[in-house]
This record gives structure tokens, sequence and C-alpha cells, in this order.
């Protein structure tokens, strides 16, 4: 694996939706830069350079103030690079890691003092070789001195193999994507309805309503991920977060606009108070929790 590839935009839209003042860009990726932050050896996809300096460029294109940026697979381990873009932020950014199970309790403190303020667990087997479920249940109660939550990203088709890992997990959960439903079933199909069933079992299961891109095999303007997703959004209003996933790994044959992403956000959120819980009080209660206590 030799060849570099490119998944982002080079020249994404400005967004017609404005988000409202605060608005978290809740899950987004930095690749290297390489020179700096070499890629994992086990990766299974090798990108071109997309820093902090282009995530925070497209961060204030798109009308957003912060940045949650979790660990892309093809830095593995190494959260070097996740680590140096939330210390360029100043403040802005704030970071979800991926651990070896064997990571010493100084690390996490260092991983802590660095901006993080989650683990994930990765179960897609494209991109994983190896996801030990006890040595991650083992990680996720280490981490719940530091308050932390813990990541999950899974595809529906195993989900129900997954619901006793689930519920294991002694933290709040947040689930990429959805477990990645087949959309186009519609807001009540199987996939839908075994995901309901999922965040009915736990109060403290969030979710990412994220990558209709990824999740919508119409393509744009994405009609069946804002069908099935709007009353996902309205009926579990304060667990749900929303972010770019710029710079779209593994999207490079199909690369989407930042802007027509950003412009979904009022098809699935459709009111100003469910866009305020969606990209402000909910990121804001999980990764800067201190100024939500401050403010309130």
């Amino acid at each position: 694996m030799t060849d570099r590839i490119v998944s982002w935009h080079c020249n994404p839209s400005v967004p017609r939706f404005t988000p409202p003042p605060g608005a978290v860009d809740a899950h987004c990726h930095v690749f290297g830069p390489m020179a700096q932050f070499p890629f994992s050896p086990k990766a299974k996809y090798l990108p071109e350079d997309a820093g902090p300096n282009m995530l925070f460029a497209l961060r204030d294109r798109l009308g957003f103030s912060r940045n949650v940026i979790v660990q892309a697979s093809c830095h593995g381990t190494d959260n070097a690079a996740t680590l140096n873009a939330i210390a360029k932020s100043n403040g802005r950014a704030r970071g979800v890691a991926v651990v070896d199970p064997a990571i010493s309790d100084a690390e996490l403190e260092k991983l802590h003092e660095g901006g993080i303020r989650g683990v994930r667990f990765n179960f897609l087997k494209r991109l994983v070789d190896n996801a030990p479920k006890d040595k991650f249940l083992e990680v996720a109660h280490r981490i719940q001195p530091f308050g932390w939550h813990v990541v999950v990203y899974f595809e529906a088709a195993i989900l129900e193999e997954m619901r006793p890992f689930l519920n294991a997990i002694p933290t709040l959960i947040v689930i990429d994507h959805m477990g990645r439903p087949d959309v186009s079933q519609g807001p009540d199909g199987a996939d839908m309805r075994a995901f309901r069933s999922l965040l009915d079992s736990r109060e403290d299961i969030w979710t990412k309503v994220t990558c209709p891109d990824r999740l919508d095999p119409h393509g744009p303007p994405w009609d069946d991920f804002a069908c099935a997703v709007a009353p996902l959004v309205a009926d579990y209003q304060d667990r749900v977060l929303w972010g770019t996933d710029w710079p779209h790994p593994n999207m490079e044959k199909a690369t989407p606009d930042d802007g027509a992403l950003v412009d979904i956000i009022p098809r699935i959120a459709p009111t100003a108070d469910l866009q305020r819980k969606l990209l402000i009080d909910n990121p804001m209660r999980l990764y800067w929790p201190e100024e939500t206590k401050s403010s309130s």
C-alpha cells in the first residue's frame, strides 16, 4: 500500500444553514501530517495529510466553533496526531482516543491532560484486525475515574451480538453513526427499530446522527437519511450528537461536499431547540462539562 488517497472535498460549499453560535462538530479526524506523525503499519488505508490547519479552516468555513477529534484508525493507538490538533485549537477541541489495552494509568492521565474525553472501540473488520471485548471492558472500567465515555463503532448486522458487551460497559456510551442502519428501510425499518431498542435499554446510550454519505445508498440530497433519522433526533433529543466526519476516511470514491452535509442538519433537527441540543448542549455536556457547570 503506497498510493496515498484524498477522501475530502477540496472546495466545499458554504452551507445555506447557519449553525447557532457555539456549535460543535462532534465527529471529525486528522490525518498526520505523516512526516511528523507516521501512520500505523497496520493501517488499512494511507491518506494524504489532513492536519489541524485544514480542519480548523473547514470549521470556520462551515460556521462551527469547536471540534471533537476522533482518533482515526490509520493512526492506530498512537494518539499523537490527535493530541497535536487539540493542542493547536486554543481550547476549541477535545478528543476521543484509541488505546492499547495495556496502556498505563500514567499514559491515560497524559491523554486526559491533553484533552481526551473518551475512548473508541472499533468493530469494523475492514478497519481493524482484532477487537478483544474482554480487554476493551477492562479499559472501560479504567477510564471511569476520568469521567470519560466509550464510543463504539459497529455495523447493524452485529447489533444483537454486541448487546451483552454494550450492557457490560460501565460508562456512558456513544454509538458512532447509529450503528450504520440501512436508512432506506425508513424510520420504522428493522434496523432502526433494533437501534431504538438499544437506546431504550439504557438512558446513558447516546448516538451520532451522522454520515448520510455513508448510510444513504441513493446519495445526495440524502432524502432516505433525513426521513429515517429525523424521528430519532426528536425522540432522543438529549442523547444525539452531530459531526462532519471530515476528512471522510475511505470515501475517496464518493467524496461528500461538507457544506451539503451541514445542510442536512435542519432536515433532521427542524427546530431551533433541537438544533441547539444537537449542536451545542449535548456535546458541551459531554466534552466541556466544566464550562456547562460554570454557566448553569
